[in-house]
């Protein structure tokens, strides 16, 4: 009998954290740029003692000096704080409780001038637009909003579900691209973002980084980059859309960075981040409010709330690699020590997977994409190693729920 095909550079073998519920098929870095997932890509390394570089980045956290973190802090933020005016350093975010809370605690506590930015979501939800409008006004910021070319946006949206089942690819590329075009443009010193990405596995530990040092915020040569799995000439050539519309998706070109010092910060790194806390405090500080209801996929109702797409995309995670929202959300709580394992296991059973309907139709039609269609592109987008069908279902092979 000739092996089960592996998709997406997976390893082979499903293994589970012994400490959370997440397993190695998680991938901990992707470069949102190539053009097919087929590519290898790095997953979250699990040691010899069964534990995941996730969980152990959450153990490091309880011997951390937070005081001396603080201090750091401190000593950055005196460096370049302006009291002339003029902003001193740059929030994204689109009002969820991570970016609510970075902006307001440094402007109020340290005593920082944040100009916070917006790369606004596909399709807010009611509550994530009051949520956005309840930051800027209860919080009390300044705010730019770049509102990108909605054509463009609606077919790199289908590009990314028809070519990678990732409705988020291009999203994310234009989130974070923003950022350093706006400093660069008003000559803005700092950019902050929330948590590392360390705090979820991923090799990108450093908590200082200069644009140019990473590629992922500049481009040289714009042949090298595919959008929605698509290259730039081929969106030129087929879908008759020409590069000037695409620069907002694209990084910064490295020769505007030339003579700019900006650097990106992780306030996560200075400050104890614990998500649940960091939400009391957006819902006390800026009118933050949960969704009237249990997020589709988990039993949360306040994490990435924003975007109609929220829910399909992690959907499409756990078509592609075996873990679902709640798989996210209880290896969270669980490391912040909110639940046991056992409790995540039990919820990962009743919610991993559950199809998210609610705003299902209204996302197809905004793609202008059959409902069938994506059915059909998720049934291709399975890996043979994790997935299997019993009597017309699909079953994963190895359950977190039968592994132990």
């Amino acid at each position: 009998m000739s092996e089960l095909e592996v998709k997406y550079g997976l390893p082979r073998e499903v293994h589970y954290c012994k400490k959370c519920v997440m397993s190695n098929q998680r991938p901990a870095s992707t470069q949102e740029f190539r053009h097919t997932i087929e590519s290898k890509k790095v997953t979250l390394n699990i040691d010899e003692n069964g534990v995941c570089d996730a969980c152990r980045t959450a153990e490091m956290k309880n011997n951390i000096d937070w005081k001396k973190r603080e201090d750091e802090l401190m000593a950055l933020l005196d460096k370049y704080r302006r009291n002339d005016g003029h902003y001193d350093c740059i929030v994204p975010g689109s009002g969820g409780k991570d970016s609510a809370y970075q902006a307001h605690i440094l402007k109020y506590k340290y005593g920082m001038n944040p100009l916070t930015i917006t790369w606004p979501p596909i399709l807010y939800t009611d509550y994530g637009y009051k949520n956005w409008k309840n930051w800027l006004d209860v919080g009390g910021f300044d705010n730019l909003t770049f509102t990108r070319n909605g054509r463009v946006m609606k077919t790199l949206t289908r590009l990314s579900i028809e070519n990678l089942l990732h409705p988020f690819q291009t999203f994310i590329l234009g989130q974070k691209n923003l950022a350093p075009k706006i400093a660069a443009k008003y000559d803005i010193p700092l950019i902050f973002y929330g948590e590392n990405e360390a705090e979820y596995g991923n090799p990108i530990a450093d908590n200082t980084t200069s644009l140019r040092d990473k590629s992922y915020f500049s481009f040289s040569n714009i042949d090298d980059i595919y959008l929605g799995g698509v290259s730039v000439k081929e969106l030129e050539e087929k879908h008759n859309i020409k590069k000037r519309d695409l620069m907002s998706f694209l990084p910064i070109e490295s020769s505007e960075l030339a003579n700019k010092k900006i650097e990106v910060h992780y306030l996560g790194y200075y400050l104890k981040w614990t998500p649940q806390e960091v939400y009391y405090y957006a819902v006390e500080n800026t009118g933050f409010k949960a969704r009237p209801f249990r997020t589709q996929g988990t039993y949360s109702k306040y994490n990435s709330i924003d975007d109609k797409i929220d829910d399909l995309h992690y959907y499409t995670t756990y078509i592609k690699f075996g873990l679902g929202r709640a798989t996210y959300d209880a290896s969270q709580e669980i490391r912040n020590k909110h639940l046991t394992r056992d409790e995540g296991v039990a919820l990962v059973k009743k919610f991993d997977g559950e199809f998210p309907d609610k705003y299902f139709n209204e996302v197809m039609e905004y793609i202008e994409m059959k409902p069938e269609r994506f059915h059909e592109l998720c049934d291709q987008f399975r890996s043979p190693h994790l997935w299997t069908k019993e009597s017309g279902d699909w079953k994963l092979r190895y359950p977190i729920w039968e592994q132990g």
